[in-house]
């Protein structure tokens, strides 16, 4: 099972900082050949769905949108007469 922690260390060091397979095998005391894998797999960090959170005024939104209607329609109205 690839650790998707060093599989992100080992990326970055040979992509970004351009650091040589046997100098990342010595840093993080792994073989050669477990470097190269780690390369060459499509590991990616897992997607995780998005939280569905709820805001603390939604259980009185129905209540609130009929105050605001009709006090939107007591606006209007006193500015007929």
């Amino acid at each position: 099972m690839i650790d998707v922690a060093l599989h992100g260390i080992i990326r970055r060091w040979h992509i970004r900082d351009q650091i040589p397979l046997r100098e990342i095998a010595r840093r993080l005391g792994i073989s050669r050949n477990t470097v190269r894998r780690y390369l060459r797999s499509e590991v990616r960090e897992p997607a995780y769905a998005d939280r569905q959170t709820t805001s603390a005024i939604d259980k009185y939104a129905l209540q609130l949108s009929s105050w605001l209607k009709t006090e939107a329609g007591k606006i209007v109205s006193s500015d007929e007469a």
